[in-house]
Protein backbone atom coordinates (compact mmCIF):
# COMPACT_ATOMS: atom_id res chain seq x y z
CA UNK A 1 0.00 0.00 0.00
CA UNK A 2 1.18 3.63 -1.05
CA UNK A 3 1.99 5.64 2.21
CA UNK A 4 -0.09 8.24 0.85
CA UNK A 5 -2.88 6.48 0.66
CA UNK A 6 -2.56 6.15 4.66
CA UNK A 7 -5.01 8.33 5.91
CA UNK A 8 -3.15 9.79 8.74
CA UNK A 9 0.59 10.84 9.79
CA UNK A 10 2.84 8.77 12.00
CA UNK A 11 4.28 9.91 14.66
CA UNK A 12 7.38 7.35 16.47
CA UNK A 13 8.44 7.38 19.77
CA UNK A 14 11.17 5.65 21.15
CA UNK A 15 11.07 4.82 25.43
CA UNK A 16 13.99 3.10 26.28
CA UNK A 17 12.30 0.37 29.23
CA UNK A 18 14.31 -1.64 31.84
CA UNK A 19 17.08 -4.03 30.67
CA UNK A 20 15.27 -6.62 32.90
CA UNK A 21 12.47 -6.62 30.04
CA UNK A 22 14.45 -7.13 27.15
CA UNK A 23 14.98 -10.16 24.57
CA UNK A 24 18.61 -10.06 22.49
CA UNK A 25 18.25 -10.33 19.07
CA UNK A 26 19.41 -13.26 17.12
CA UNK A 27 23.04 -14.13 16.64
CA UNK A 28 25.05 -12.04 14.61
CA UNK A 29 22.65 -9.33 14.51
CA UNK A 30 23.51 -5.40 14.35
CA UNK A 31 21.25 -2.75 14.94
CA UNK A 32 23.49 -0.12 13.55
CA UNK A 33 23.80 -2.47 10.33
CA UNK A 34 19.80 -3.07 10.01
CA UNK A 35 19.54 0.59 10.62
CA UNK A 36 21.92 1.58 8.04
CA UNK A 37 19.60 -1.34 5.09
CA UNK A 38 16.53 0.13 6.14
CA UNK A 39 15.89 -3.81 7.40
CA UNK A 40 15.45 -4.86 11.00
CA UNK A 41 13.93 -7.15 13.21
CA UNK A 42 9.69 -8.10 12.87
CA UNK A 43 7.72 -5.54 14.91
CA UNK A 44 4.55 -6.71 16.86
CA UNK A 45 1.90 -4.98 18.96
CA UNK A 46 1.82 -4.80 22.27
CA UNK A 47 0.31 -2.87 25.04
CA UNK A 48 2.61 -1.67 27.51
CA UNK A 49 0.73 -0.03 29.83
CA UNK A 50 2.18 2.08 32.53
CA UNK A 51 1.98 0.99 36.21
CA UNK A 52 2.45 3.57 38.86
CA UNK A 53 4.52 2.58 41.66
CA UNK A 54 2.17 4.31 43.83
CA UNK A 55 -1.61 5.66 43.90
CA UNK A 56 -2.44 9.36 44.13
CA UNK A 57 -2.73 10.69 47.75
CA UNK A 58 -6.43 12.41 46.50
CA UNK A 59 -8.81 10.67 44.65
CA UNK A 60 -9.91 11.12 41.90
CA UNK A 61 -6.24 12.39 40.24
CA UNK A 62 -6.12 16.46 41.07
CA UNK A 63 -4.85 19.31 39.20
CA UNK A 64 -0.98 19.95 39.96
CA UNK A 65 -1.25 23.38 40.64
CA UNK A 66 2.58 23.85 41.57
CA UNK A 67 5.30 21.67 40.70
CA UNK A 68 8.35 20.25 42.31
CA UNK A 69 11.20 23.10 42.25
CA UNK A 70 14.15 22.10 44.77
CA UNK A 71 16.75 24.99 45.34
CA UNK A 72 19.96 24.74 44.19
CA UNK A 73 21.42 25.03 47.27
CA UNK A 74 19.77 23.16 50.89
CA UNK A 75 20.04 26.42 52.82
CA UNK A 76 17.74 28.49 49.82
CA UNK A 77 14.07 28.82 49.52
CA UNK A 78 12.39 26.40 47.10
CA UNK A 79 9.02 24.29 46.70
CA UNK A 80 10.42 20.89 47.83
CA UNK A 81 7.43 18.52 46.90
CA UNK A 82 3.94 19.97 44.68
CA UNK A 83 0.63 21.17 45.43
CA UNK A 84 -2.41 19.18 44.17
CA UNK A 85 -5.67 21.12 43.98
CA UNK A 86 -8.35 19.80 46.86
CA UNK A 87 -10.83 21.71 48.57
CA UNK A 88 -10.81 21.28 52.42
CA UNK A 89 -12.38 17.93 53.79
CA UNK A 90 -11.02 16.07 51.21
CA UNK A 91 -10.15 12.93 52.19
CA UNK A 92 -5.95 11.80 52.24
CA UNK A 93 -4.61 8.42 51.42
CA UNK A 94 -1.48 6.85 51.64
CA UNK A 95 -0.22 6.70 48.16
CA UNK A 96 1.71 3.29 49.91
CA UNK A 97 2.09 0.74 52.32
CA UNK A 98 3.81 1.77 55.06
CA UNK A 99 3.89 3.05 59.03
CA UNK A 100 2.75 6.39 60.19
CA UNK A 101 5.82 8.04 61.79
CA UNK A 102 4.51 11.63 62.52
CA UNK A 103 0.86 13.24 63.06
CA UNK A 104 1.56 16.60 64.50
CA UNK A 105 1.91 19.93 63.98
CA UNK A 106 5.05 21.89 62.79
CA UNK A 107 4.63 25.46 63.46
CA UNK A 108 1.17 26.07 63.07
CA UNK A 109 0.58 23.73 60.17
CA UNK A 110 -1.10 19.64 61.16
CA UNK A 111 1.32 17.48 59.26
CA UNK A 112 1.72 13.35 58.56
CA UNK A 113 4.04 11.99 57.30
CA UNK A 114 4.54 8.17 56.32
CA UNK A 115 7.45 5.53 55.79
CA UNK A 116 6.79 3.70 52.84
CA UNK A 117 10.51 2.15 52.86
CA UNK A 118 13.24 1.60 50.86
CA UNK A 119 14.38 4.94 52.56
CA UNK A 120 11.07 6.90 51.40
CA UNK A 121 8.97 9.07 53.28
CA UNK A 122 5.93 11.25 51.92
CA UNK A 123 4.33 13.59 54.01
CA UNK A 124 1.32 15.83 53.59
CA UNK A 125 0.12 19.49 54.77
CA UNK A 126 -2.25 20.24 56.13
CA UNK A 127 -3.56 17.66 57.21
CA UNK A 128 -6.00 16.64 60.03
CA UNK A 129 -4.76 13.17 61.24
CA UNK A 130 -7.13 10.18 60.62
CA UNK A 131 -4.05 7.60 61.84
CA UNK A 132 -1.90 7.68 64.49
CA UNK A 133 1.93 7.72 65.06
CA UNK A 134 2.94 3.63 64.94
CA UNK A 135 -0.02 2.94 62.58
CA UNK A 136 0.56 0.56 59.60
CA UNK A 137 -1.64 1.74 56.71
CA UNK A 138 -2.28 0.19 53.66
CA UNK A 139 -2.24 1.73 50.09
CA UNK A 140 -5.33 3.87 49.16
CA UNK A 141 -6.48 3.83 53.32
CA UNK A 142 -7.62 7.01 54.67
CA UNK A 143 -5.08 8.55 56.77
CA UNK A 144 -6.57 12.30 57.36
CA UNK A 145 -8.52 15.13 55.87
CA UNK A 146 -7.19 18.06 54.29
CA UNK A 147 -7.77 21.08 57.08
CA UNK A 148 -8.09 24.52 56.27
CA UNK A 149 -5.48 26.57 55.39
CA UNK A 150 -4.75 30.36 56.71
CA UNK A 151 -1.19 30.39 55.15
CA UNK A 152 -1.59 31.22 51.76
CA UNK A 153 0.38 28.80 50.28
CA UNK A 154 -2.08 28.37 47.56
CA UNK A 155 -4.83 30.81 45.92
CA UNK A 156 -6.88 28.53 46.95
CA UNK A 157 -7.23 25.13 48.92
CA UNK A 158 -4.56 22.50 48.23
CA UNK A 159 -2.28 20.09 49.77
CA UNK A 160 1.36 20.11 50.24
CA UNK A 161 2.23 16.64 48.89
CA UNK A 162 6.62 15.69 49.66
CA UNK A 163 9.14 13.23 49.63
CA UNK A 164 11.90 12.39 50.75
CA UNK A 165 14.80 9.67 49.85
CA UNK A 166 17.41 9.16 51.95
CA UNK A 167 16.63 12.45 53.56
CA UNK A 168 16.96 14.54 50.36
CA UNK A 169 13.66 16.11 48.44
CA UNK A 170 12.53 14.07 45.11
CA UNK A 171 9.62 15.08 42.83
CA UNK A 172 6.42 13.03 44.31
CA UNK A 173 5.25 12.73 40.78
CA UNK A 174 8.08 10.46 39.81
CA UNK A 175 5.66 7.69 41.48
CA UNK A 176 2.48 8.14 39.83
CA UNK A 177 2.93 9.60 36.50
CA UNK A 178 5.31 7.87 33.59
CA UNK A 179 8.04 10.37 33.50
CA UNK A 180 10.43 7.98 31.40
CA UNK A 181 12.61 10.22 28.80
CA UNK A 182 11.21 9.22 25.00
CA UNK A 183 12.72 10.69 21.68
CA UNK A 184 10.78 11.24 18.80
CA UNK A 185 12.14 9.38 15.37
CA UNK A 186 11.90 10.17 11.81
CA UNK A 187 10.34 7.89 9.28
CA UNK A 188 13.55 8.20 7.16
CA UNK A 189 11.93 5.91 4.49
CA UNK A 190 8.33 5.35 2.78
CA UNK A 191 6.61 2.62 3.08
CA UNK A 192 6.58 -0.36 0.89
CA UNK A 193 5.12 0.81 -2.43
CA UNK A 194 2.49 -0.42 -4.02
CA UNK A 195 2.95 -3.63 -5.20
CA UNK A 196 5.98 -4.13 -3.78
CA UNK A 197 6.50 -6.52 -0.75
CA UNK A 198 9.66 -4.76 0.78
CA UNK A 199 8.86 -3.33 3.83
CA UNK A 200 11.58 -1.28 6.10
CA UNK A 201 11.93 -1.41 9.70
CA UNK A 202 9.18 1.42 11.09
CA UNK A 203 6.24 -0.66 8.69
CA UNK A 204 3.70 -1.49 11.16
CA UNK A 205 2.43 -5.18 11.26
CA UNK A 206 -1.08 -4.39 10.53
CA UNK A 207 -2.31 -1.25 9.01
CA UNK A 208 -2.83 2.57 10.64
CA UNK A 209 -6.16 3.28 11.52
CA UNK A 210 -6.90 -0.46 12.86
CA UNK A 211 -5.32 -0.24 16.62
CA UNK A 212 -8.07 0.82 19.04
CA UNK A 213 -8.51 4.26 19.43
CA UNK A 214 -6.28 5.81 16.91
CA UNK A 215 -3.45 4.40 19.07
CA UNK A 216 -0.82 1.39 18.81
CA UNK A 217 2.43 0.37 20.12
CA UNK A 218 5.46 -1.43 18.70
CA UNK A 219 7.98 -3.24 20.35
CA UNK A 220 11.83 -4.19 19.17
CA UNK A 221 14.31 -5.40 21.21
CA UNK A 222 18.14 -4.89 20.78
CA UNK A 223 20.83 -5.92 22.90
CA UNK A 224 20.82 -4.00 26.00
CA UNK A 225 17.45 -3.16 26.45
CA UNK A 226 13.88 -2.87 24.86
CA UNK A 227 12.56 -0.34 22.63
CA UNK A 228 8.57 0.88 22.25
CA UNK A 229 7.08 2.68 19.49
CA UNK A 230 4.10 4.41 19.61
CA UNK A 231 2.54 4.97 16.38
CA UNK A 232 -0.12 7.97 17.17
CA UNK A 233 -2.31 7.81 13.92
Amino acid sequence: MNFRTWGCRLLVVLLILPVSATVPLEAGAAPAAAARDGAGPDLAWSAAAYEPAWSWPVSPAPEVVRGFRPPPQRWLAGHRGVDLAAPSGTQVLSPAAGTVVFAGRVVNRPVMTVDVGGGLLTSFEPVDAAASTGDRVAEGELIGVLAESTQGHCAASCLHWGVRLNGEYVNPLRYVTDRRPSVLLPLRKSFASAGSERRNRFTPATECGQPPEGLAALRIQQPGRSVRYLILC
